[in-house]
């Protein structure tokens, strides 16, 4: 196995030098993620919105380095939301000398393998969309200093309270949750029952059931669920087995709203679930309503580009093109392609970067092993609840759209 291990990673070293111009006069970036398979409707929206707002930056000449525009070089690479894919992609993409950063990672498991070679050579690196909690909080434990990893993405622990809130505001006493088998899932339960717990006696978790990536009947899980009496079921997983949920629970006749992490809002959630889906509820950062003012501009820069109705995951496509201009703005005030300065310019942003999302001023601080929000950018107040509704996410609370539409700083 050791072998076969070894020989990929050559292969994959052999390309990625094969394909990367030796010019020095660019400033080389990956972008990881899975753009196949089940994620892939998150890791292709997030590469897109990267992109997109990197082709401007290079349209405009490039970064401003040390009074000279450098243009913006993508090296791209497909991790199929597969661990093992994952940390070789980072072993390989942390041995090159000239990449300055990393933006990317959408399953929670892939930044637990891989995140540790980038900390081990000091490279930058900005998780979006991976909203698992592990993601960060595996480096309180271990108390490394300088951290050069920040996450741009509403943290599950953010997530799991909006959740929470959400059943208790529509009454509900009883629930059943049910969380696929994954870090990320398991990582979910595990927020979602700390929220529970914090309310006292105001939930009472009445089935804990699990399911694997890959299975399509959901029936054992909602029987059990629909016997203890749950009148929600709280769901922690990726697009298409959240899909068998909603289609198992319509088959079943089991008609109770269904609320999870932002993974709801996936084009393969919502199209394979269809009718079945519509209701659904989830925490969102970003809502592809042209109507909401500061959303309309990337909306339609992003279909110009790359076509289509509707963007398979507009958090997704959002918080990569966010990511971006933020990690351009902190090489800008660097002054540099390396990545220790970019790291603690990134800590320090003088400048408000006006995004799809926010206007972002000073969205991380220094790393405090002891406060893993340091490198969090998001917060409660700056998310909302979104629904499911014919075929598209749109306000759960429609009095929430004054908190997209704010053009203040978060």
């Amino acid at each position: 196995m050791r072998k076969v291990l070894h020989s990929i990673v050559a292969v994959l070293l052999a390309t990625s030098f094969s394909n990367i111009s030796l010019a020095a006069d660019v400033i080389r970036i990956a972008i990881t993620g899975p753009f196949s398979g089940g994620s892939a409707p998150m890791g292709v929206s997030m590469r897109n919105g990267a992109k997109l707002a990197f082709s401007k930056i290079n349209q405009n000449g490039g970064i401003m380095i040390a009074g000279k525009k450098t243009k913006v070089e993508i090296i791209e690479r497909d991790d199929e939301g597969k661990n093992d894919r994952g940390a070789l992609i980072a072993q390989e993409i942390s041995s090159m000398n000239n990449v300055s950063a990393v933006i990317g990672t959408v399953n929670t498991g892939v930044a637990v393998m891989g995140d540790k070679y980038y900390v081990e050579k000091n490279i930058v690196k900005i998780i979006t969309p991976a909203a698992g909690s592990a993601s960060m909080t595996q480096w309180n434990k271990t108390g490394v200093k300088n951290l050069p990893i920040f996450r741009f993405a509403a943290h599950d622990g953010i997530q799991a309270q909006m959740v929470v809130e959400q059943a208790l505001k529509l009454g509900i006493k009883k629930v059943a949750i049910l969380y696929d088998a994954t870090n990320y899932g398991v990582s979910g339960r595990d927020d979602l029952t700390r929220q529970i717990n914090k309310q006292g006696n105001k939930l009472q978790v009445m089935a804990l059931e699990k399911f694997a990536i890959g299975d399509k009947d959901m029936t054992g899980q909602l029987i059990k669920a629909k016997a203890a009496g749950a009148q929600a079921i709280l769901i922690w997983g990726i697009g298409p087995e959240l899909a068998a949920v909603a289609a198992g629970k319509e088959k079943l006749g089991f008609k109770v709203p269904m609320i999870g992490g932002w993974t709801l809002s996936m084009s393969n959630f919502i199209d394979t679930a269809g009718p079945a889906g519509n209701g659904a509820l989830m925490p969102q950062t970003f809502i592809e309503d042209p109507s909401i003012a500061r959303a309309r501009p990337f909306i339609q820069a992003y279909h110009t580009m790359y076509g289509g109705s509707k963007i398979p995951s507009p958090v997704s496509a959002a918080q990569g093109y966010d990511a971006a201009l933020l990690l351009a703005q902190a090489i800008h005030e660097a002054g540099s392609s390396n990545p220790s300065k970019i790291r603690v310019a990134l800590e320090n942003l003088k400048v408000t970067v006006k995004g799809s999302i926010a206007d972002w001023k000073k969205p991380w601080s220094t790393w405090n092993p002891a406060n893993v929000e340091s490198h969090e950018a998001f917060r409660r107040s700056t998310t909302v609840m979104g629904q499911v509704k014919n075929g598209r996410v749109v306000l759960a609370n429609s009095a929430d759209k004054a908190v997209l539409e704010r053009s203040g700083s978060r």
